[in-house]
């Protein structure tokens, strides 16, 4: 079927957003300029910050008001991004954008407030969507009962979005992301993880709605670096029930035969930086996937000897999708056709959201011109899109 119905989405966790006002300039100064750029309806994938809606919500006329702000600049918005819950562009961000975790209430209220804007926002008859972290990171100290207690609070999410629905007739869906390093990281671990969440649901007669109202964020990335297969892996979220609510359109960066590239290591050093996590992994000559938590001038410098063996390394920063190479560094932007394609064979259309949030922090003085970098991501995603769309129509 058709990969998607709606426009295509960029992500603006890429700008500020700490307060509406800001919010609003960024998509003055980029999103609007981007739009023109890409020639083509655009939408918002919006970045709302706990402080953020927390402002849109403290009048009664808030949300209403920012909507007629987003159709003014010819916009519209079908998904929130709820994973980053602070400030995403502090100086260090690192591991404390896995906070809080889905075993907190304040995870659950951030959610259901961005559920209840987003239902003001979509435009009529078009379900919504929201990505958010996949339960919490695997480097922070956790209780046994830690899987159990995030899942219950998935289940009353759903019941909450259920109510949503019920009162607005806008439903909402929300996608779990699976990270490197996270609680859920790789598709296998998402899989196991649903199964245990659809039983918990089951006892507590809420199987319905959760399978209605909570699945997958895939974002290409993330899988990609876990050297994943990442159309098998769409396959077999498919096959096992784990419906993809979104898909993130993102490129991670990629360094071949690392004992011998000293131009790859050298430019791959310049990619270390202090705001974002970069995990860092390397696939044996054996087929064994071996991590590290972030990128470091220590690893590239004087890598172990498993890391310097492997054939090659993947680090979670994402790039910009038109990238097929940044100077002597490889992307995995070849990950893209084939998780589109794969997405192409399902028969439902998850939102499709370009996702390179790491503009500011690439290496040099950042973009010239953003807006004129994110249309041309955009317009290479459409061009991907419409081959895969011809190609997928051919075959028929």
């Amino acid at each position: 079927m058709s990969l998607s119905h709606l426009p295509l989405s960029y992500c603006t966790n890429v700008h500020p957003g700490r307060s509406v006002a800001e919010v609003e300039a960024g998509l003055d100064r980029y999103t609007v300029p981007v739009r023109k750029g890409f020639d083509a309806p655009l939408a918002a994938g919006l970045w709302l910050a706990k402080p953020v809606v927390d402002e849109l919500l403290a009048s009664p006329q808030g949300v209403a008001k920012f909507a007629r702000g987003l159709a003014g600049r010819g916009l519209t918005c079908h998904t929130l991004n709820a994973f980053p819950f602070g400030d995403f562009h502090s100086a260090r961000v690192k591991e404390n954008v896995y906070l809080p975790d889905w075993t907190t209430p304040q995870r659950l209220a951030y959610t259901e407030q961005c559920a209840g804007v987003l239902a003001e926002l979509l435009p009529a008859g078009v379900e919504g969507s929201i990505s958010t972290l996949p339960l919490g990171f695997k480097g922070f100290a956790h209780p046994a009962n830690f899987l159990d207690a995030a899942a219950a609070g998935l289940i009353e999410a759903a019941r909450r979005l259920a109510q949503l629905e019920a009162r607005t007739g806008r439903r909402v869906r929300l996608a779990v992301e699976p990270e490197p390093l996270c609680v859920l990281e790789t598709t296998r671990e998402a899989i196991d993880f649903f199964s245990r969440l659809w039983q918990s649901a089951a006892r507590a007669g809420a199987e319905e709605i959760v399978r209605t109202h909570i699945g997958v964020c895939f974002d290409v990335c993330h899988q990609a670096v876990e050297f994943e297969d990442v159309a098998d892996s769409i396959r077999a979220l498919a096959a096992a029930g784990v419906r993809l609510n979104k898909v993130h359109i993102s490129c991670a960066l990629q360094l071949d035969h690392p004992r011998d590239n000293a131009e790859g290591r050298a430019a791959l050093a310049r990619y270390v930086e202090p705001r974002y996590l970069h995990q860092t992994m390397a696939r044996a000559p054996g087929g064994e996937v071996i991590r590290v938590q972030d990128l470091s001038e220590a690893l590239v410098s004087n890598p172990p000897a498993d890391f310097l063996a492997a054939p090659a390394w993947r680090v979670h920063f994402h790039v910009p999708v038109d990238a097929e190479r940044l100077g002597p560094l490889a992307t995995t932007r070849p990950a893209l056709r084939e998780a589109l394609a794969a997405v192409a064979q399902l028969d439902y259309a998850p939102h499709l959201e370009v996702e390179t949030y790491t503009w500011e922090v690439l290496p040099g003085a950042g973009p010239a011109d953003l807006a004129a970098g994110l249309a041309r991501e955009l317009k290479a995603t459409r061009e991907l899109l419409n081959s895969i769309t011809n190609a997928d129509i051919s075959r028929r």
